[in-house]
């Protein structure tokens, strides 16, 4: 969900206008959840778990997720959002009946989320809309066979020095497999730090809280620190990023124990 920008209100291409600005300078834009850059965002993740079940300390995952963000520059610092996640599964170990099965390039579900944001002159940003998931997964084990559906809020205060903000989302079952209910409470906070030469101090991870589950089951939930680094390739704006997360909850029997995450997002041209 965030990608970002500070102040900039032109019409031009978010290349053409990016061009003319530091590496700083459009770093600072990205950590602003309100942008009007776009971006192909692409979040490659390495996942190691843990839990009660034997073994459990030895099964991983190797994940990529593609997020384009293409926001339509509305007026008054407004911007509309429309975002897929797809999440392209490369090998994740997942629990059977004896032991483990590895996948293989597989589909997990796909994301959605649709907004509206604002940012205000007193540096206070705020996104509303809705998010959703689409039953994409090519395996049962990757996803529930439901379309869900929910709201989404976001606030935000971006400064020269940086930004930190929060975001969170519901989603519940909306169609699709009966047998399982979803009621999932979701969310995201962050804080970014600016530096030199395009360089930030930085953190977001995703955090779930799954209302059905069992005691136990429920929270995941990671704390984590990275780095960024902007540089401009050419005429083309580029960010990278590394990022650990260390998860102090997570389900008891089978969940995260610690996720390395490298980003990469190159700035594009919008298509208005």
């Amino acid at each position: 969900m965030l990608t970002c920008l500070l102040g900039y209100t032109g019409m031009a291409s978010a290349e053409e206008g990016s061009a003319e600005k530091t590496a700083a300078e459009i770093a600072a834009e990205l950590a602003n959840p309100n942008t009007a850059l776009g971006t192909m965002n692409f979040n490659l993740d390495y996942i190691a778990f843990d839990g009660d079940l034997t073994d459990a300390d030895e099964q991983s995952a190797l994940r990529m997720t593609f997020q384009p963000s293409l926001p339509y520059p509305l007026e008054s610092g407004m911007n509309f959002f429309a975002r897929p996640a797809v999440p392209v599964i490369l090998k994740q170990d997942v629990p059977v009946a004896g032991g483990y099965e590895e996948l293989d390039f597989e589909l997990g579900d796909i994301g959605f989320d649709v907004g509206v944001g604002k940012t205000f002159d007193n540096g206070i940003v705020a996104i509303g809309g809705m998010v959703g998931t689409l039953p994409t997964a090519t395996d049962d084990a990757l996803g529930k066979d439901q379309w869900a559906l929910g709201p989404e809020a976001l606030v935000a205060l971006v400064k020269p020095w940086g930004a930190l903000g929060l975001l969170v989302t519901h989603q519940w079952d909306v169609a699709g497999d009966n047998d399982v209910d979803t009621n999932v409470t979701a969310g995201q906070y962050f804080w970014v730090v600016n530096l030199k030469e395009g360089w930030q101090l930085r953190s977001g991870p995703t955090f779930a809280y799954d209302h059905e589950a069992p005691s136990g089951q429920r929270w995941t939930f990671p704390v984590g620190v990275g780095v960024n680094k902007t540089t401009i390739i050419g005429k083309t704006p580029w960010k990278f990023g590394l990022e650990y997360w260390e998860y102090i909850e997570a389900p008891d029997t089978f969940g995260p124990d610690w996720q390395i995450r490298f980003i990469v997002a190159p700035v594009v041209p919008l298509p208005w």
